[in-house]
């Protein structure tokens, strides 16, 4: 039994000492990408570390910059034909989506070419883009064919994200490339009433104007 008992223990040693030995060059990890360090995750990665580690709550090494505006080691990570764009968070956030919502044009084209996904089902980037009003993503989106008038979980299109929360020239960006204002979501809400009900008046007006400009004119 002693002997037994001496095995595991050394046994559960071993274990531990693998555990951190691999911490260290892990958590290394971790800390140079919220520091935007890229000399040190390009170090790590010639060591051997893998760029699509995840942390302890499941976010990929890629997700983890984007959200720390960590834009350096995120074009690092984008450099490698091994790293994986199609990965999400727990909130079903591709990096694609959370590129689109901060702005960063060249991380999305760079993000987009390396194959993510511009019609990610459910929340997609173009919903994130009108949420800030970058208009110059979503033109980038829907020059890559992003379906203008996508539809989350509860019916809510981007549209309807920009008339509440983005910017009239994001709102007007939208109804001229073709987003539909007659739209409602679960609850029966167009865009119009989104702006409404967020009391912001210039855009409620904006998408009156454009339906109404937009109606045929009655002929004889």
């Amino acid at each position: 039994m002693l002997v037994r008992s001496i095995k595991r223990l050394i046994y559960f040693l071993v274990l531990l000492g693998c555990s951190i030995a691999h911490a260290g060059p892990f958590d290394d990890f971790l800390t140079a990408i919220i520091r935007d360090d890229e000399a040190k995750v390009v170090t790590l990665l010639l060591r051997g570390l893998d760029a699509n580690t995840v942390d302890a709550k499941g976010n990929a090494a890629l997700i983890l910059a984007i959200n720390a505006s960590s834009f350096k080691v995120a074009n690092v990570l984008l450099s490698l034909n091994s790293i994986k764009v199609e990965v999400r968070n727990a909130a079903d956030e591709s990096p694609l989506m959370l590129a689109a919502l901060k702005g960063e044009l060249k991380l999305c084209e760079l993000l987009i070419k390396k194959g993510a996904d511009v019609n990610k089902p459910g929340w997609a980037p173009l919903h994130y883009a009108a949420t800030n009003g970058h208009v110059d993503v979503i033109r980038l989106l829907l020059e890559e064919n992003a379906y203008i008038d996508a539809a989350s979980p509860n019916g809510t299109t981007p549209l309807m994200m920009a008339a509440r929360y983005g910017t009239e020239s994001a709102l007007t960006a939208l109804l001229q490339a073709g987003a539909d204002p007659a739209l409602k979501n679960e609850l029966g809400l167009t865009a119009f009433d989104f702006a409404q009900q967020a009391s912001r008046t210039a855009s409620a007006a904006l998408i009156s104007e454009f339906i109404r400009t937009s109606q045929p004119k009655a002929g004889w």
